[in-house]
């Protein structure tokens, strides 16, 4: 599984991925964002959490430095023994909740992902 970020002509990326970039451009490559390491801008830890996700759930924002561009995502993280600054990795989840907590079949969706820890 990738996280996939997706590029534009102008040289612009984005993630999530849009059909359509800044400019309206349609993508023309995509970034594999688990191939690389990101810095945690900020983050917090949720106690009250939707059902099937863990409590505590740690979350961040990290930033991607790809092709001198900054690119950000919002995230789980696998530990609160984090900080501003931190480098940290995406590490692939089977899931990232329990798909019988759900309102939805747990068929209906994919339940697996990336949650990122600190790099030592």
């Amino acid at each position: 599984m990738t996280m996939e970020a997706y590029r534009y002509e102008d040289g612009s990326i984005t993630y999530p991925g849009h059909p359509r970039g800044p400019n309206g451009d349609e993508p023309v490559d995509t970034v594999d964002l688990s191939e690389h390491t990101a810095e945690v801008v900020t983050w917090t830890t949720s106690h009250a959490t939707p059902p099937g996700v863990r409590k505590p759930n740690h979350l961040a924002i990290v930033e991607f430095e790809i092709d001198d561009q900054a690119v950000r995502a919002l995230c789980q993280l696998t530990t609160g023994d984090v900080s501003i600054g931190d480098e940290v990795r995406p590490v692939h989840c089977e899931e990232l909740r329990d798909p019988d907590a759900g309102i939805r079949e747990a068929e209906s969706q994919s339940w697996d992902g990336y949650r990122f820890e600190p790099v030592e």
